[in-house]
Order: structure tokens, then sequence, then C-alpha cells
């Protein structure tokens, strides 16, 4: 089993700690799943226009490509302006309509305001499901106050609610495949 790790931020670690943190307990959990992170600000992934994927760069391709493969996915987010951020939606936007079926989806973000943990809930999980992914019950929202000086979580509650995250998020990959 393959799980991939999407931090959706341009800018600062404070998404692709929480995505990685994730990874980390679900490689914990099993050490025989396949794990990969894909920081976005590390890939120049171009702007939807409609054309087939084979006509955007070889970094689109490779993403794509990436989640297309995978038995499951843990997508961060930073929330901007009460939505997910728009590199995310780009990203999102390249995948077929059914390009995640099959796939267990869990779902963490971060932000300034409590109040944006609500976005998870109404904005991504239905662009997650219209495109059939599995979402996850779970999600974990992280407000910037439990980051140190170095980007680390310092709250214990939210590193066990990110263990629970990829035990759910591998228990329900580990049934669908048991079915299939």
């Amino acid at each position: 089993m393959k799980i991939v790790g999407i931090s959706g931020s341009l800018s600062g670690y404070k998404t692709m700690t929480i995505v990685f943190k994730v990874l980390k307990a679900a490689k914990s959990l099993d050490p025989n799943i396949e794990t990969e992170l894909i920081d976005l600000k590390d890939y120049d992934v171009e702007f939807v226009n409609g054309a087939p994927l084979s006509f955007y760069n070889a970094d689109t391709v490779k993403v794509v490509d990436t989640i297309m493969a995978a038995d499951g996915l843990i997508i961060g987010t930073p929330i901007y302006q009460a939505s997910i951020s728009g590199v995310l939606k780009n990203l999102l936007d390249h995948l077929p309509v059914d390009g995640l079926m099959g796939k267990t989806v869990g779902m963490v973000a971060t932000g300034g305001t409590d109040k944006h943990y609500l976005v998870m809930d109404y904005h991504l999980r239905s662009i997650l499901t219209f495109l059939k992914a599995n979402v996850a019950g779970s999600n974990v929202f992280v407000n910037d106050k439990y980051f140190d000086a170095e980007n680390d979580i310092v709250d214990r509650n939210i590193l066990l609610r990110f263990e629970h995250l990829a035990k759910e998020v591998l228990s329900i990959q580990q049934f669908i495949q048991q079915k299939s």
C-alpha cells in the first residue's frame, strides 16, 4: 500500500509539517506501507487550461501520476480567506472526475483562527467526494498557535489526532483492498 501526502502550500512549512507527521504516524502503524510527500512548493504545477494532461509540463504530469498511483492520500492545506489554497485547488482540477475512486483520503489544515476548521468539511470534502474519494471521517485542524518557532507541533493532543487519522485512513484503505 502506498500513501501519498500532499502539502498544498507555496510558502512556509506548517502545512508540510502536519502532512509529514500523519505520514510518519501511518508508517509507524504499518512499517510495510510506502509513503511519499509531495510538497507543492517543490513543483511547477501548471494552471489548468482544459488541455489533456500530456500537454502540461513534466512536474504537473509527475504529481498527477503520483496521486493516481497512490492507494491513499493525506491532503494538507493552509486556510486562506476561508478557503483551501489556490495551488491545491489547481492540482485537484487536474484530476479526472473519478480520479480518487478507490482511494482513502485524510484531510489536515492549518490556519490562524479556529473558525477555519470548517473549511475542510464544507469545502475540501465536497471536492474530494466529487472526485469519488473515500474521505476519512476524522480530520485535523491545527491553529498556528500550536506551532513553535521551528514549526514543530507543541500540543500532544494534536499528535494523537494525527495518529488517529493515520489509523483511520489505513483501516479504510485496507478494507477497500480486501473487498476488491
